[in-house]
């Protein structure tokens, strides 16, 4: 959570101005109106809330706790609270002890559920209630620090006199509030509290901290609920079904649909819920519960269409199967067993050359998901032709006549991706063009918007996407009116989001925002099958383009591509058939190095530093990595040292990009080639 300059201020108390605050605190309580550079706003924010909920200030305890079956009920419901915080609390048993402070754990309303920490504190605050099952709210004790906390959603820290009872005013206590990580709403608090000579400033950084490693405990939780419910509901989901599937999680949102999915839901809004559009990734089921019907059930899903998803006698979802009624045939007509009612027009889908049955069930896949406006994620190695199948996807669509915009999150800097994607306000920035500019999402409004390697997107930038997906407005850069737009969203990404998400480089909510369906296409390696009729497909369009008779590629030729393991995949089998069109030379001489070092050869030995490759010797392998690290010395130098652009001209990913500097001892040549291109700016 991002906090102002002020609001910093505020977190902290100030010990050495205790008699003015008692002596303000007197004032108020009766009825004088004074003011004093002693008191934060935030305690006089939190007395003032105090006295309108009429809280008693002559207090000297906490309510009584709940009952021991209530308070285990409580924490029954707030398991994975619980669960999450108990080993982080325990790493921090030894500070409290030498301190002589308690760590105290809430639920989202003030509640106490678990306490650790020094026995004798712990004796201390149980005279005042500070104890398992006791309500530490702002309206149940006034101003303190669990309670205020959770009041204004940040961390602070109330000292002695700054406490709103009379009987808390000799203790000191920092607290700070734990987020969902899938919602960011409150889950409850973390507290560290003691008498007040035990006063520290740096006890609200370690609430700080330990509140952070309990929210990531909660986010690879989840994370591994949702696993867990995809791999059950997979077979659901990709078994041949007339039927549309969605599955829910246990909060009840949608995570997963099939293809058929959207079919159900409009004929469901033509004929059963009248002109009503249903949208998969608007839809919502109320959060599951154990047994019985998910709350806030809409009234168009009947009872029987739902099918609990469960995990070790635990409910981790929820199956919705939505039945597609079929017409009722013409009389006297009959269809032929195997035949469609819609034969698709060509599309760009059809251009995907290959006959595998992996690439053809990805092509069929895409083209079913067109159908539909639901967002699409493609996944696959850089090269293996994920725009191609973006813009299928589009022209397949209802809206193949609308705008298609493409954006390569991975190609430009934080600052220009930003503007390229939101646009900004005539004069928002030093430079910025008369008149402002439309972004691409803007651009993209009644069309497609595909995002081309999403998981470089910065992680700051994404809730800011998130925001435009959930609210279908953006906002310019400068700007504060919003502007409506709505877009069908296609991702792509070489990256393991998942893994993103549980190392904390990618939002886990705009994970399941943008992945509600998913296309994943094979690199060439796994179809070295069609390389004969794709080299062909590739090399008449290519001779097409520079004008030039077609060659015909010889059977050693094609041997030789088939041979290769194509690690730059279709875009790298394109750039080398295009320098055997243009060169006439044989593939094997324009493969990459480490091709013709043997490694990526299915048939040839694995070569080392002493070996002999391709009948020439180790002063051949040298030629070729003086040749490689030139090209690469090249690549930083033309694009000012971006790794992504240096990476595409190269034809490579950036991750093997960075292990090549690495290997070749150029690291230091990036912040030299960025420093240069500043000063030349």
């Amino acid at each position: 959570m991002e906090l102002r300059d002020d609001d910093q201020s505020q977190m902290f108390s100030r010990p050495e101005r205790d008699r003015d605050v008692m002596n303000h605190w007197e004032r108020l309580l009766n009825g004088e109106e004074c003011s004093s550079d002693a008191l934060r706003r935030l305690i006089d924010d939190s007395w003032r809330r105090c006295l309108n909920a009429h809280v008693d200030p002559g207090k000297y305890q906490a309510p009584p706790p709940l009952s021991e079956n209530s308070l285990y009920s409580l924490q029954q419901k707030h398991g994975d609270l619980l669960t999450a915080s108990t080993p982080v609390m325990a790493m921090a048993r030894d500070f409290l002890a030498e301190t002589g402070t308690i760590m105290v754990l809430t639920d989202h309303s003030g509640t106490i559920l678990s306490l650790e920490g020094d026995p004798a504190t712990r004796d201390e605050g149980a005279m005042m209630n500070m104890m398992p099952g006791a309500s530490w709210s702002e309206t149940a004790c006034g101003t303190n620090a669990i309670g205020t906390a959770i009041a204004v959603r940040h961390p602070v820290q109330i000292h002695s006199a700054e406490h709103y009872c009379a009987g808390i005013k000799r203790w000191t206590c920092s607290s700070t509030v734990i987020l969902d990580p899938y919602d960011n709403s409150v889950l409850g608090a973390i507290d560290v509290s003691g008498l007040q000579q035990t006063y520290n400033k740096h006890s609200l950084a370690l609430v700080v901290a330990t509140a952070s490693k309990i929210e990531g405990r909660l986010a690879k939780h989840e994370m591994g609920i949702r696993f867990r419910l995809l791999e059950r509901c997979m077979h659901r989901l990709t078994h041949s079904t007339s039927d549309g599937v969605i599955v829910f999680d246990r909060r009840g949102n949608p995570v997963k649909a099939n293809e058929r999915a959207e079919q159900a839901l409009n004929q469901l809004s033509e004929g059963r819920i009248g002109s009503r559009k249903l949208d998969i990734a608007s839809l919502t089921l109320g959060h599951a519960t154990d047994d019985g019907l998910p709350a806030g059930l809409q009234g168009w899903i009947a009872p029987e269409w739902l099918e609990p998803v469960l995990d070790n006698g635990q409910r981790i979802g929820t199956l919705l199967t939505i039945p597609i009624f079929k017409p009722r045939s013409v009389q006297g007509t009959t269809m032929p067993v195997g035949a469609t009612s819609v034969a698709h027009e060509p599309s760009k889908l059809d251009c995907v050359v290959g006959k595998d049955p992996v690439l053809m069930e990805a092509v069929e896949r895409a083209r079913h998901l067109s159908r539909s406006n639901v967002p699409v994620l493609l996944l696959g190695e850089t090269g293996v032709g994920k725009e191609v199948f973006a813009k299928g996807i589009h022209d397949c669509g209802s809206a193949k006549a609308a705008p298609f915009v493409a954006v390569n999150c991975g190609g430009l800097s934080r600052e220009l991706l930003a503007t390229e994607l939101f646009g900004y306000a005539e004069g928002s920035f030093t430079g910025a063009r008369r008149g402002g500019m439309m972004g691409k999402i803007e651009a993209a409004n009644g069309g497609t918007l595909f995002l081309d390697e999403l998981g470089e997107m910065p992680l700051d930038m994404q809730p800011h996407l998130l925001r435009v997906l959930e609210e279908g407005e953006i906002y310019r850069l400068g700007e504060n009116t919003p502007r409506k737009v709505k877009f069908r969203l296609i991702a792509a990404t070489n990256r393991d989001l998942r893994k993103e998400v549980t190392d904390g480089r990618f939002r886990m909510d705009l994970y399941y925002r943008v992945a509600v369906t998913s296309v994943r296409i094979p690199p060439l390696r796994e179809r070295l099958g069609d390389i004969p009729v794709l080299s062909r497909a590739l090399m008449e369009k290519l001779a097409a383009h520079h004008g030039v008779p077609v060659p015909q590629l010889t059977a050693s030729e094609i041997s030789e591509l088939s041979s290769y393991s194509w690690p730059g995949n279709v875009r790298e089998l394109r750039n080398i058939l295009e320098s055997m069109l243009l060169t006439g030379e044989r593939p094997r001489a324009l493969m990459t190095p480490e091709a013709a070092r043997g490694i990526q050869l299915f048939d040839a030995p694995l070569a080392t530093d002493h070996g002999m490759v391709f009948g020439g010797e180790t002063r051949e392998n040298r030629r070729l990595e003086e040749a490689e690290r030139d090209a690469i010395l090249g690549a930083i130098d033309g694009s000012h040292g971006n790794m992504a652009l240096a990476a595409r001209s190269l034809g490579i990913a950036k991750s093997t990009l960075y292990l090549k500097l690495k290997k070749f001892g150029l690291d230091a040549l990036v912040e030299r080639a960025r420093e240069v291109h500043a000063k030349g700016h």
